[in-house]
């Protein structure tokens, strides 16, 4: 696991244009993947908060192609919105640039603190998978016009999931830290699926899912709530902006929202697809694009749910077997666990599998 000092993150901090001096930084969030710091700082016209994020470089090696995919992004859903809650604002560093390296060779970006707003790792509610369906949603609708070839892949083949399932056995043949042997029920269950997960990008091959920008990482704690309303403010964590399917966005989010027990439940028992939840989401996310998807696109989206939950479980089994390179880990096992639970959902979506197709063919 990756650790960055205090006293590094300060010096960081201090490339940034801050309004003020800075009175304090603490470690913040629950994320896999970067180092994230709340800054406060003090000046003339009071408190200022920001984010501050050492970017993981071994998962986003391009930082350059990334911080101008957010760039653009952001710029673009700001020409019409007064409200500056409402879109991410990237601060500047010293020099003019908007990421910063440092000796050591990391790369640090600055975001404006969202203030009066709340940021949930699971929704409350019916209501709050509501909100963040329609934020992800008025993400893809304020979008749907964006010149979708200017974005960079900032992870080659993110969601190509035969790449992906392709990584696994490979993983599988060279066993690095001999865990294979533990894992046969999981790895017989993933080839058992082979078939099935060329479907979307054939569709696109095809011309029938068509090509958007899209997040890519749609969980309900990438989304800001306002504080005292409860509804939907922004979008956050853009590292993962690109091209991509609206129905892998959905997908995402069924994957991780509307699963009855946390990504890492060891209960499996406790593990199940909360249709009412299903419906929700689906309501607000279509809301939310208000007639931007393709009728066909509408009916994959229970196609998009069970993908990205075969290739979250894949990622996760993928890299138990390669020792727990990617995403940070708080026990041995902990990939494994996450790996179980996806593998569950998925079940829970084939038993329900005619119930969620009828259900989006009436938003038609």
């Amino acid at each position: 696991m990756r650790t960055i000092s205090l006293v590094d993150s300060y010096a960081a901090a201090e490339r940034f244009k801050l309004p003020g001096i800075i009175t304090g930084m603490i470690p913040y969030g629950c994320g896999h993947i970067n180092d994230t710091f709340l800054v406060e700082t003090q000046g003339e016209n009071g408190r200022f908060r920001a984010i501050l994020q050492a970017v993981n470089t071994l998962v986003f090696p391009n930082t350059q192609g990334l911080i101008e995919n957010i760039d653009k992004v952001t710029s673009y859903l700001r020409r019409d919105e007064p409200d500056p809650r409402r879109v991410m604002v990237l601060i500047e560093e010293k020099d003019g640039s908007k990421w910063h390296r440092d000796a050591a060779g990391r790369c640090w970006r600055m975001y404006a603190f969202i203030e009066n707003s709340l940021c949930l790792q699971q929704p409350r509610n019916e209501e709050d998978f509501f909100q963040c369906a329609v934020a992800f949603g008025d993400f893809q609708r304020r979008l749907s016009d964006f010149p979708v070839k200017e974005l960079c892949e900032t992870i080659k083949d993110f969601h190509n999931t035969p790449k992906r399932y392709d990584n696994l056995c490979k993983a599988v043949e060279k066993d690095a830290v001999c865990r294979k042997a533990t894992v046969s029920a999981e790895i017989r269950f993933y080839q058992e699926r082979a078939s099935f997960y060329g479907l979307l990008l054939q569709k696109n091959r095809e011309g029938r899912l068509p090509l958007r920008v899209t997040h890519n990482d749609t969980k309900c704690n990438n989304v800001m709530l306002d504080e005292k309303t409860g509804k939907a403010l922004c979008v956050i964590d853009l590292d993962t902006v690109m091209p991509g399917f609206s129905v892998n966005d959905f997908g995402d989010a069924i994957r991780f929202g509307a699963n009855t027990a946390a990504e890492d439940e060891t209960d499996l028992s406790a593990v199940r697809l909360d249709i009412d939840l299903f419906r929700s989401y689906t309501a607000g996310y279509l809301q939310g694009c208000d007639g931007r998807l393709t009728k066909e696109e509408i009916m994959l989206l229970p196609e998009g749910a069970k993908m990205m939950t075969l290739e979250c479980g894949m990622r996760f089994l993928t890299d138990y077997l390669e020792g727990d390179r990617y995403f940070k880990t708080a026990y041995a096992e902990h990939n494994l666990v996450r790996c179980r639970t996806q593998i569950k959902l998925v079940q829970e979506m084939e038993a329900h599998w005619d119930e969620l197709k009828d259900m989006v063919a009436s938003f038609l």
